[in-house]
C-alpha cells in the first residue's frame, strides 16, 4: 500500500468520524491559583463541532485520491 493510498483511507475514516460524531470533548486544565505549596486547578470539558461540510469534503477528497491514477 502506497502513502497515496494510506492518506485516502485516514481522510475517508476521518471523515466518517465527523459524520457519527460531531461533537468532540476534550478536558482541559486552568491553574487558577498558588498558594505556597497548594495549587487551585480548574478541570472544565470544551467541546468543538465538526462542521458537516468538513467529513464530506474528508470523504471526497480521500475517494478522489483513491480514484485519480499516477501519471
Amino acid at each position: 500500500m502506497n502513502l497515496r493510498k494510506l492518506a485516502a483511507a485516514v481522510l475517508i475514516v476521518l471523515g466518517v468520524l465527523a459524520l457519527v460524531y460531531p461533537r468532540v470533548s476534550v478536558p482541559t486544565e486552568r491553574k487558577e491559583a498558588k498558594l505556597g505549596p497548594l495549587e487551585f486547578a480548574v478541570q472544565k470539558k470544551e467541546t468543538f463541532v465538526v462542521p458537516t461540510w468538513a467529513g464530506i469534503a474528508a470523504i471526497a477528497v480521500g475517494a478522489g485520491l483513491l480514484l485519480v491514477r499516477k501519471s
